[in-house]
């Protein structure tokens, strides 16, 4: 039997922090106001220029190192981003020239908040098929870059920050427990436009306008009361939903590694699903909610913190734009 593993994780967010207080200076906000509504005290933003293919890339040496990796040892790579460095191609490729690794396949994934756990599931199917036995899967996001950041954009100004993380995934018999069980991913597009950047878009004609940019339809969109409603059901629903695939329950979870989104989402979640607080990982103080790059980064912080160990049970849980969500379920 082939299963998949992770073999090293790996993070990276840039230097520059960027505290609620820093936002006040920018637009009608202050530090009490996103704190008591998010949980978010402080984000990192890149330096201009700084594409999400060089946070990935930062991401992914650290993963490498940690799995005692070379970047040859890569066969495949995976690179899930909202974010990406240019409209195409997309970041897979920057990354694979980045790291000096010649002529394998890159994929990139746009689902957005749910990117990460897509695209686990993506490459435990490729690793269990007998395709490939060393897989890199990036998320990195940069979105200092895309917002409005004044008043009229504070409801999505003030959630978001810069970051990446990284696994390295690779083929094993499972024989010592450690390996991806099972994955359960959802979607529901009657929603798509409640979390959304309407423009520019091929839907557009013409594609891009600078009135997109005046009217702020190119910027974030959020029906925020609609996600969080949605979010706080999503969550333990697709959580308990992979835990009955594999016969386990909520006792034996080891920790939950959910999106950072909101943290009175997570919260929300933490009392449905009656765990403790110890059982449930979150960073979001510290670094606003990164879309495809938070649980990779939540996962490489558990790790290096020793919240996760080998054999832990471990449940990664998204919701997002789309609306998508899903939950990978993992023996450490």
């Amino acid at each position: 039997m082939r299963f998949t593993r992770i073999a090293g994780t790996g993070h990276h967010v840039p230097p520059r922090v960027v505290t609620n207080h820093d936002l006040e200076q920018l637009m009608d906000t202050s530090d009490e106001w996103i704190r008591e509504r998010t949980g978010i005290r402080e984000r990192r933003f890149v330096e201009p220029g700084t594409g999400s293919s060089v946070l990935g890339a930062e991401a992914a040496r650290a993963a490498l190192k940690d799995a005692g990796w070379k970047p040859t040892d890569v066969q495949f790579i995976v690179f899930a981003t909202v974010s990406p460095d240019l409209y195409f191609p997309g970041c897979g490729v920057l990354l694979q020239a980045a790291l000096g690794i010649p002529e394998i396949g890159a994929l990139d994934v746009r689902n957005q908040c749910t990117g990460f756990v897509y695209g686990l599931a993506v490459v435990d199917a490729f690793i269990r098929m007998g395709m490939y036995d060393r897989v890199l899967l990036v998320g990195s996001e940069v979105h200092s870059a895309g917002l409005q950041m004044n008043t009229a954009g504070r409801d999505t100004a003030v959630l978001f920050g810069d970051g990446a993380g990284a696994v390295c995934l690779e083929v094993t018999t499972g024989e010592d427990g450690s390996r991806l069980l099972w994955h359960h991913l959802h979607a529901d597009g009657r929603f798509a436009r409640e979390l959304s950047i309407l423009s520019p878009g091929s839907a557009n004609s013409p594609w891009i306008t600078k009135e997109m940019v005046d009217d702020g339809s190119a910027f974030p969109h959020m029906n925020g009361r609609e996600v969080f409603k949605h979010a706080v059901t999503r969550f333990p629903e697709v959580i308990e939903s992979v835990l009955a695939s594999q016969k386990l329950s909520r006792d034996d979870l080891d920790l939950v590694i959910p999106h950072q989104a909101n943290e009175r989402i997570t919260e929300a979640v933490r009392k449905r699903l009656g765990v403790d607080e110890s059982k449930v990982y979150s960073n979001i103080a510290k670094y606003g909610n990164t879309t495809a790059a938070s649980i990779p980064i939540a996962l490489s912080e558990a790790v290096s913190d020793g919240k996760v160990k080998r054999g832990n049970l471990v449940c990664l849980a998204a919701f997002g734009s789309g609306f998508t969500w899903g939950a990978s379920l993992l023996r450490y």
